[in-house]
């Protein structure tokens, strides 16, 4: 195969392929040596690489609709004259979009330009690759470019033929006639697709972190109610600008109510149903000199760029509007403002929010170790949803929706040791448009639920009982599902799923948080035999305990109030809650899952005030977790320790007790 993976760099020879009836040595590694062993050898016979995989006949534009005309494969020096991988450096004034309906590709290669630390990694070696006017004999007609695709970088080589109508380029090309980077690249992301077919009608966001390894999040800017809310609008520009000055990308667009508005024009100049990159975020200064400083007024700005490379904005803010006259001159040579249908404008935030539906926020998260910016933790975990007739190793139960099944889908744990913190989720499913020639390649609606759970679980949840579901993502038939969200101290599963029972599928999930949460799948359903179990015992029943809260507790210093926390010990084994603040009424919201080798042996839950000498005991109550108790909630009276222990302490305790000799029951 002509596509490797980058992930496997250590494994280096892996064994032969062919190529014009020669053993060819597959590398899976870095340094391309396929890319080059190819081009050494097109070199050496003096002939131009015509890549096998995707070959320069029909299959390869379409599965459905053919272009309109008739279609001749060139090679860039049949087409121009002095052809070149980039004219004058890579900018995202560079490109033109073809006849096919793929805005959102050309919308993410403009991103791709204005990102010198992006493109070069997605065309890797553009030096060498770059025509060399002084030694024609070294060009071969092969180019290579990487994506990331599914967790890892992956090499994918090309030849340069390319299909035009009369002689001029069809799909994705530059102003200047005589650069190709943006037409190859395209090339090498139509033949991971299938065809060039397949770009049609997809989504910008996915191009971006298939150039970037970001992490995307789709914004219903409309659904959202952000133009009339202007507090949402308010943070929601604040984070634009963070997104946009550390690097992310960032796209738009209009969504249309039925197919014949796709790409139709507003009165405003918009076009809906089409994508825009997003080229700047500004909060641009008013006023005219030194006054415009002393004032500090300033207004939020966009600047978009329309990939057809023209028909722009009309309204307030486009390129010869009066808005302008409010600002300085030198603040307008900052912005670079020109009057010109470049496809390139600017508008007012609040219009922005008001016209367009639906925004691509790509970012780039930051993991490294040094940073003035702040860095993030990253857990990175693969998987399927899968089918077996046992219910325990059944792995597509589907969304919350189906209560016999949701809980038979994979399983992810993750711990918050902060008092709260923010937590970034990326669910993505592998890319489906390969999958379009075959009349299928649509993504399936994916998401997935947070739950906070015992704080000492080890294995997988089976049923829901006190265990509160503090998130829920939405569920989108889109590559990727992404949620933001804060949350308090404590222990939580994430249950990623497809919407419907029994739908077949791999994934990806990626978990961001401030410091390791120690993040990992739940495989296993219950404590494993061993080899010592006999000797040792091996669990009887297990007892689920959750603790709400207490009230009436002593007053325990001077202002009246106590810091307490509650303990629940059985076996040797014990949960501590974190501690509540000057309050005789806490909630506590706590719980513990035991597996108990003593059955008989009782559970004992203690109250502590937490103090700066010495820790005070505030009262405890002991259960005897029989399978025969009551699983209601319960509130007991706090108790004295040891001999007089059936003495009365203020205060009482609000809890749940669930004991079970089948250990898979919760």
């Amino acid at each position: 195969s002509l596509m490797w993976s980058g992930n496997e760099a250590a494994q280096g020879f892996t064994g032969y392929t062919s190529f014009r009836g020669k053993p060819l040595p597959i590398y899976k590694v870095w340094k391309h040596l396929h890319y080059a062993e190819l081009k050494k050898d097109c070199i050496n016979d003096k002939t131009l690489f015509e890549d096998p995989e995707f070959p320069a006949i029909n299959t390869s534009l379409y599965f459905r609709k053919p272009p309109p005309g008739l279609v001749e494969w060139k090679r860039p020096g049949e087409i121009s004259q002095a052809p070149h991988l980039f004219v004058e450096g890579i900018s995202s004034h560079d490109l033109n979009q073809g006849v096919v309906g793929n805005c959102w590709f050309v919308a993410a290669c403009s991103c791709l330009a204005s990102k010198p630390n992006l493109w070069k990694k997605v065309i890797p070696d553009w030096k060498e690759q770059e025509w060399d006017d002084k030694h024609p004999e070294s060009y071969a007609g092969i180019f290579h470019f990487q994506f990331w695709i599914f967790g890892e970088w992956v090499d994918v080589v090309v030849d340069d033929r390319l299909p035009t109508i009369n002689g001029e380029l069809i799909y994705c090309h530059s102003k200047d006639n005589n650069e190709f980077w943006s037409a190859l690249l395209e090339k090498a992301y139509a033949k991971l697709s299938g065809c060039y077919e397949s770009l049609e009608g997809g989504n910008t966001g996915d191009a971006v972190v298939d150039f970037s390894g970001a992490v995307a999040e789709a914004i219903k800017v409309e659904e959202g109610g952000y133009f009339n809310d202007q507090e949402k609008q308010d943070k929601l520009f604040e984070d634009l600008l963070k997104v946009y000055d550390r690097g992310g990308i960032i796209s738009c667009s209009i969504q249309v109510c039925a197919p014949h508005e796709i790409e139709a024009r507003m009165a405003n100049g918009l076009v809906k149903g089409h994508a825009y990159s997003v080229t700047a975020v500004k909060k641009v200064r008013l006023g005219h000199g030194l006054l415009a400083y002393f004032r500090n007024e300033t207004i939020p700005l966009i600047r978009m760029r329309n990939p057809w490379g023209k028909t722009e904005w009309k309204g307030a803010w486009s390129d010869s509007s009066e808005e302008w006259s409010k600002v300085g001159d030198t603040e307008r040579g900052n912005l670079g403002i020109t009057v010109e249908d470049d496809g390139e404008f600017w508008m007012s935030f609040t219009d922005w929010c008001k016209f367009f539906t639906d925004a691509d926020v790509c970012r780039l998260i930051n993991t490294s170790v040094i940073s003035i910016h702040k860095t993030w933790h990253e857990a990175v975990h693969f998987g399927s949803w899968t089918k077996n007739a046992e219910p325990l190793l059944n792995r597509c139960g589907g969304c919350a929706n189906h209560k016999q099944t949701f809980l038979q889908n994979p399983q992810y744990l993750f711990d918050v040791t902060k008092e709260a913190d923010e937590v970034l989720i990326s669910l993505q499913q592998k890319d489906m448009k390969i999958h379009r020639k075959f009349g299928q390649g649509e993504n399936f609606t994916i998401g997935f639920g947070v739950f906070k759970v015992e704080l000492n679980r080890k294995y997988r949840l089976h049923d829901i009982l006190t265990q509160q579901c503090v998130q829920t993502s939405t569920y989108i038939n889109a590559r990727t599902v992404f949620m933001r969200c804060v949350l308090t101290q404590g222990r939580y599963v994430i249950i990623p799923t497809t919407f419907k029972p029994l739908t077949l599928g791999d994934y990806m999930i990626r978990v961001f948080t401030d410091v390791d949460s120690g993040c990992r799948e739940l495989s296993v359903d219950k404590p494993r035999i061993r080899c010592w179990s006999s000797f040792l015992g091996y669990p009887q029943v297990v007892t689920h305990v959750y603790i709400h809260g207490a009230e009436g507790l002593q007053n325990q210093d001077s202002s009246g109030g106590a810091d307490p926390y509650v303990i629940i010990y059985c076996e040797g084994h014990s949960v501590k809650s974190s501690i509540k603040k000057d309050t005789l009424q806490p909630e506590f919201a706590t719980s513990g899952i035991f597996y108990r080798k003593k059955p008989r042996k009782p559970i004992t839950v203690e109250v502590w005030n937490s103090n700066a000498v010495k820790d005070e005991f505030m009262g405890q109550v002991v259960l005897s977790g029989s399978v025969k108790d009551s699983t209601d909630p319960q509130r007991l009276q706090l108790r004295k320790r040891g001999q007089q222990m059936a003495d009365e302490m203020p205060g009482n305790i609000s809890l749940r007790i669930i004991t079970s000799s089948q250990l898979t029951a919760m």
